[in-house]
């Protein structure tokens, strides 16, 4: 037949038994050209590298790391030491004693941003402020990761009457104005904690702070429904996946699936949540010192500055000025950081 026969074109063509061996590793790679494989985690910071407002949000919250929780230990002041002769003085100014001091040849470390009507240098209260203030923050986002996370997981892989029952609890805790509810909560608890706070055991209350505990406790009892809300939605996707299918084939059981596999796979969803769940406790902690049921004197917390400098704000502005700035941009660069990280680790996001 006519296609069976060698063309003059094809016996021309210098083919030999050497050009038909397979191929080695070297020149597989030569004819390889694709990108380099990165893992979930490489891919989000590769990412959240390129956001200049994200990276930009992170240096500023370091920097407010760094002044809330290292540049205290170096500063010679106290943020409850008083200072006689030194009440309400203004930015580098001194008071009587100090100019005393001043004059017999000693050196005296000025008062940066002043002193409070009770003579304390207002610049250390400031650190110590934004550490009570930062330290609420981070542990009640992790009091919310934590239950939030676990009953969302639970309602989605469970389904059915089960999940149906513990999402109408959530829509309840839903419609209880906050507002009231954490007031409530505060002063019925605070008792108790001092109470507790006597028994043996115990003690370390009394230097945490009834009120500051019983603000971890309202935090934990209210805040986690949203997180168990985009918790129990990512459940509900990932629990179709071939993986956790072939898991229970091999006999793993609900809990392992759900900690192992779910909550796994939907971390980079709850990070994000938790970054931008700080802001929201910062300010929930800040409005709450400001009416006075945040932490007890002499430890100072963002709010409770604001709330001894409004009765002065017209003759001493800076001591409301100051703690007003810095919830502002603490809460700015949080809010700003999280929408980095949800760009970043948000699969639907990707390029």
């Amino acid at each position: 037949m006519e296609h069976t026969q060698n063309t003059p074109e094809l016996e021309k063509l210098p083919l030999g038994p050497d050009d038909f061996s397979p191929a080695t590793a070297s020149e597989k790679e030569s004819l390889v050209i694709m990108r380099e494989s990165v893992n979930f985690w490489a891919d989000g910071l590769r990412r959240l590298r390129k956001n200049k407002i994200a990276m930009v949000s992170l240096f500023f919250i370091l920097l407010i790391v760094i002044f809330a929780y290292i540049l205290p230990s170096f500063w010679p002041y106290t943020y409850d030491q008083q200072i006689k002769y030194s009440e309400n003085l203004s930015a580098f100014e001194y008071g009587k004693t100090e100019l005393q001091r001043i004059e017999a040849g000693e050196s005296v470390f000025p008062h940066i941003c002043g002193t409070d009507k009770l003579g304390r240098d207002f610049a250390v209260r400031l650190m110590m402020a934004t550490r009570v203030s930062l330290t609420v923050g981070i542990i009640c986002s992790i009091c919310v990761l934590v239950i939030g996370a676990t009953y969302g997981a639970v309602a989605g892989f469970t389904g059915g009457l089960v999940d149906d029952i513990m999402m109408r609890f959530t829509d309840i805790l839903y419609t209880i104005p906050d507002i009231l509810l954490i007031i409530l909560l505060s002063i019925t608890l605070k008792p108790r904690i001092i109470s507790l706070a006597e028994t043996p055991g115990f003690e370390w209350m009394q230097k945490v702070g009834a009120n500051l505990i019983a603000m971890f406790i309202v935090f934990a009892l209210l805040y986690w429904v949203g997180m168990a809300r985009i918790t129990r939605s990512q459940v509900l996707v990932l629990k179709e996946s071939e993986y956790v299918t072939a898991a229970r084939a091999l006999g793993a059981g609900s809990g392992r699936i759900i900690r192992k596999h779910l909550l796994t796979n939907c971390i980079g969803t709850l990070i994000v949540t938790t970054t931008l769940q700080i802001p929201a406790a910062i300010f929930t902690e800040s409005y709450l010192s400001f009416l006075g049921l945040g932490v007890s004197a002499p430890m100072p917390s963002l709010g409770s500055l604001a709330t001894d400098a409004v009765k002065g704000m017209n003759t001493y502005p800076h001591l409301l000025l100051l703690p007003a700035i810095l919830i502002s941009v603490t809460i700015l660069v949080f809010n700003l950081f999280g929408d980095g990280l949800r760009d970043a680790f948000d699969p639907k996001l990707k390029n």
